[in-house]
Parts: C-alpha cells; structure tokens; sequence
C-alpha cells in the first residue's frame, strides 16, 4: 500500500515558518531584538500604543504559545530597555525609541516579506491565508480542548 503526503501539511508549513522566521530573525539580531519583543512592538503598535500589561502578556502567550511567566519577562525586558514606559501601574505604552524600532522592524520585514513571496500570484496568496487561518483556529481550538 502506497501513502501520498499532502501537498500542505504541519511539516511544510513547518520549514516555510522556520525560513522565513531565520530571514526575519537576522533583521532582529542587527537591532539586538527578539522575535517575541518584535512581537510585542507589534501588540503595542496595533493598540494605538498603550495597552494595558496584562493584555500584552495575553496577547504574547496566545499568539506565540508560550507561558505566561515569559510573557511577562518579556514585558519587563521591554520596560527595561526603554522600548515601553509604564504611565500607569497598569499599562504599557510604546516609548519614542520602542515606536522607532517598531517601524524600523516593519519596514524592514515588509521587504523580506515582499520579496519572500514576490511573483506568487494573488489569489495563490488569498488562498494560503484563507488555509493557514482555517488550520490555526483549529490547532487552537485543540488547545483550548486539551
């Protein structure tokens, strides 16, 4: 009996993650700043640039699926660096040298993205997100079962 492995499955999408994060991740390490920070720049940015900690360390442990208690470190590393300021005791928001950084990150990764996936046709990319997106609230409707 013959099996054929899908076109797409959890290894594929797998290897095109990890690439695609290693590119990524050369642009954070000339900036001396971790995936989960970048991340957190991006929570923070989204929100307007203040949102309130505990929703930032929410957002981080659900996004990367990653424990709380790293969450927090997280935070508490920004905070240290100067990337977030705490106007109140419970929120964070985006310093002018976090908003540079951020910006600095999210031009620089629009053009690994734009050329990452440069000449894949438009409805090919819809299709994918359309996918990925499907399977990620699977797998998280997983974890929320287990």
């Amino acid at each position: 009996m013959t099996t054929t492995t899908p076109p797409v499955n959890g290894q594929v999408i797998g290897l095109a993650h990890y690439a695609s994060r290693a590119v990524l991740e050369t642009l954070l390490a000339r900036t001396g700043t971790t995936f989960h920070q970048s991340v957190a720049l991006r929570i923070v940015s989204d929100q307007g640039g203040t949102v309130e900690r505990a929703r930032l360390a929410a957002r981080l442990t659900g996004a990367l699926k990653i424990e709380e208690s790293a969450a927090r470190r997280t935070v508490d590393e920004m905070t240290a660096l100067g990337l977030l300021a705490e106007p109140t005791a419970d929120n964070v928001s985006l310093t002018e040298h976090g908003a540079e950084l951020f910006e600095r990150i999210r031009t620089d990764g629009n053009a690994i993205a734009a050329r990452l996936y440069a000449g894949i046709p438009a409805e090919d990319l819809a299709t994918a997100g359309r996918v990925l997106t499907l399977v990620t609230e699977r797998a998280d409707a997983e974890l929320a079962g287990a």
